[in-house]
């Protein structure tokens, strides 16, 4: 599925100069050339004549030594995006070079540089997952690859963003994108390009279950890519057949595909790919019952994961997101300074309530006057400290409710922003299709006009679905994220409880992109309507499901750092679970939030209710979340409570009346 981001490093489209034959040194002609596109296109060409070369290796290295020697920087920075390889080096690498060398070429004024700059930069976002991002760099590199001599280009950046639309969930999205992919590489002159187009197109299909319109699309691109010996679109290619029949539940397509896949996949190193096709072998031996051969590629799959997912992929998604991480940092260091601040004030109080005691018992025995005018000048001073104890309190409660309504941001604005990028994509392709209408108009040809009107039609009707659709999210985000006004109004409180799982869990990812976890609801439809604070009740369930997430992380992350699985081991690999239910229970309605995450040690179990009281590390948490959640719940006539076993997670179960006291 990252067919065509990965193809960004790996092979560009051909330029001008693809069909012509170079001599065997590309030195005299790349000297002689007078712009510094010119010698890209040179340096495009030759690096597409020898790309298949078994010494393809040793020559780009060579050529790479003679631009050094020649301190010919714009040579070097051209063969570095043509060659360069997110499927065997560090993205994060790549990502940071790239960056620098769009700076250069943007410096030169060089079009076609910046261009394959843009391009590169998107490939290498895409490899981190960083989507939105990464389709902002590409489209930057159509608005360039429409001019006429770069045409060529259109097909691999169509093709590349209708891969990111696909990967990142919005399949519907993808489709518009690869179509165009596939339109321009039809062109004359560009049939060549139709290999990945052709994939990517198949796999927005499969992804929206349409396996019979995928099938055709693939075995075209499969015979183009075995013309061309290429082994990175045959691996794709295979793949993709193996996730087709495993969806269509016939086992031995599944395994002779995944089979080919291996086959095509090995000699390229290309883990990703290999990971996925154990994966498929051996989901498809066990759902035949054939436990030898299932064993053998679970093992496979097993290592092969870990070694993707390591402590080096860690890092490079470290560098990539430092500054929001030292943004983080710098926030958690004021938290820490505050709470550094209570605790001062909270021992400076102690000592002088001590010294006034002790005060007071010294000089009772001498002058109980005397000690009567200290006892109250005293009295003022622990009167004035209290004072400010309790303000600072009252800070730390709104810095807590402040995190909250953070969380809930995220959320709100993860939900909307699906709507709205369907609309956006919706209405750029309509504005293309607009464009192409006119041409037809021009040209007298009605019957092509009609079916462009149609489609806009079609896209119009797309816009208006998903704007509506995104009114009706923020209208419904409004209602609970107002202040809460104190009154309880009629509320069905399992739609409560699965919008703030859901703004919860998107809140989590805003902020670490690597967190997972399986959310399961089980909610009893019988119960109707009762009487609550909305905004109140809300905060409590986000603050138990948030804590949740957190349980089942940290202990993701311990089970991750005892290093990788042993024989015994293999079967019973730890995956985060959160739940959340309802029930009614005789006058009662019952709020479940339950983990399977480490539990509550015994020791402690009394004292997570009490204010400030926090297992976290310092600076990660106030110990206000579940003081605040409890009073709110007692406030409402209920009762929070908890169950729970070492080593196996806890339950927070929230228990309101149906009816008002």
């Amino acid at each position: 599925m990252k067919r065509c981001i990965l193809f960004l490093f790996c092979c560009t489209i051909y330029s001008t100069l693809a069909g012509q034959v170079l001599p065997d040194s590309i030195k005299v002609q790349y000297s002689a050339a007078k712009t510094d596109a010119e010698k890209g296109k040179y340096l495009n060409g030759y690096n597409q004549l020898i790309k298949n070369d078994s010494a393809y290796l040793k020559k780009i290295t060579a050529l790479a030594d003679y631009f050094k020697q020649q301190q010919d920087q714009v040579g070097q920075d051209y063969l570095y995006l043509f060659t360069s390889d997110s499927r065997t080096e560090d993205y994060a690498a790549i990502l940071n070079q790239a960056l620098d060398i769009l700076a250069r070429f943007k410096k030169r004024h060089d079009d076609y540089g910046i261009m394959q700059g843009y391009s590169a930069v998107g490939g290498a976002l895409a490899s981190a997952g960083e989507w939105e991002q990464a389709i902002l760099y590409l489209k930057d590199a159509v608005l360039l690859a429409k001019q006429p001599s770069y045409k060529s280009f259109l097909p691999t950046i169509y093709n590349s963003i209708g891969s990111v639309f696909q990967l990142a969930g919005m399949a519907d999205s993808g489709l518009v994108y690869a179509k165009l992919a596939v339109k321009y590489a039809g062109d004359p002159g560009y049939s060549s390009s139709l290999i990945y187009p052709l994939g990517t197109l198949a796999e927005c299909y499969i992804t929206l279950k349409q396996y019979d319109t995928a099938i055709p699309l693939l075995r075209h691109s499969l015979q183009l890519s075995m013309l061309s010996n290429d082994r990175f679109a045959l691996s794709w290619g295979t793949y993709d057949f193996a996730w087709i029949y495993y969806e269509k539940n016939r086992q031995d397509s599944v395994r002779y595909y995944a089979q080919q896949t291996i086959r095509h996949a090995t000699p390229i190193a290309y883990q990703d790919l290999l990971y996925q096709a154990y994966n498929y072998l051996y989901l498809s031996y066990e759902k035949s019952g054939t436990t030898d051969s299932a064993y053998k590629y679970f093992k496979l799959y097993t290592l092969t994961k870990d070694s993707l997912f390591n402590s080096k992929k860690t890092k490079q998604i470290t560098a990539i997101n430092f500054k929001e991480q030292l943004r983080q940092r710098e926030l958690e260091q004021e938290k820490l300074q505050l709470q550094n601040k209570i605790r001062t004030y909270a021992l400076l109080a102690g000592i002088g309530v001590f010294l006034t005691i002790g005060l007071i018992l010294y000089r009772n025995n001498r002058l109980k006057q005397k000690a009567n005018i200290v006892l109250q000048e005293q009295k003022t001073k622990i009167e004035s400290t209290l004072k400010e104890l309790k303000a600072t309190q009252s800070q730390l409660i709104q810095s807590e409710k402040m995190a909250s309504l953070g969380e809930l941001t995220a959320g709100i604005a993860h939900e909307i922003q699906n709507p709205l990028n369907f609309v956006n994509n919706f209405s750029e392709v309509s504005n293309e299709l607009i464009d192409e209408m006119n041409e037809e108009l021009n040209k007298g040809d009605i019957e092509v006009a009609k079916a462009i009107s149609s489609d806009i039609k079609h896209n119009l009707e797309k816009i208006n679905h998903h704007g509506k659709r995104a009114d009706s999210i923020v209208k419904g985000m409004l209602q609970h994220s107002q202040s809460s006004s104190g009154k309880k109004e009629p509320t069905d409180i399992n739609k409560l409880a699965d919008e703030y799982l859901r703004l919860a869990y998107h809140g989590i990812r805003a902020k670490d992109k690597s967190f997972n976890a399986t959310l399961k609801t089980d909610f009893d439809y019988s119960i109707g309507n009762i009487n609550v604070i909305p905004q109140d009740i809300g905060r409590v369930i986000l603050n138990l499901i948030t804590n949740a997430f957190y349980v089942v992380d940290e202990k993701k992350k311990q089970v991750a750092a005892q290093g990788l699985p042993t024989l015994e081991r293999l079967a019973t690999l730890y995956e985060p679970n959160v739940s959340v239910g309802t029930k009614k229970d005789g006058n009662n309605v019952l709020i479940t939030v339950k983990d399977n995450g480490n539990g509550i040690p015994q020791k402690v179990l009394d004292k997570i209710f009490q204010p400030f009281f926090t297992t976290k590390p310092t600076g990660q948490g106030t110990g206000l979340g579940l003081s605040l959640s409890y009073d709110i719940v007692k406030a409402h006539g209920g009762e929070l409570k908890v169950e729970t076993k070492e080593g196996e997670g806890s339950t927070f179960i929230i228990q309101l009346p149906t009816k008002d006291i």
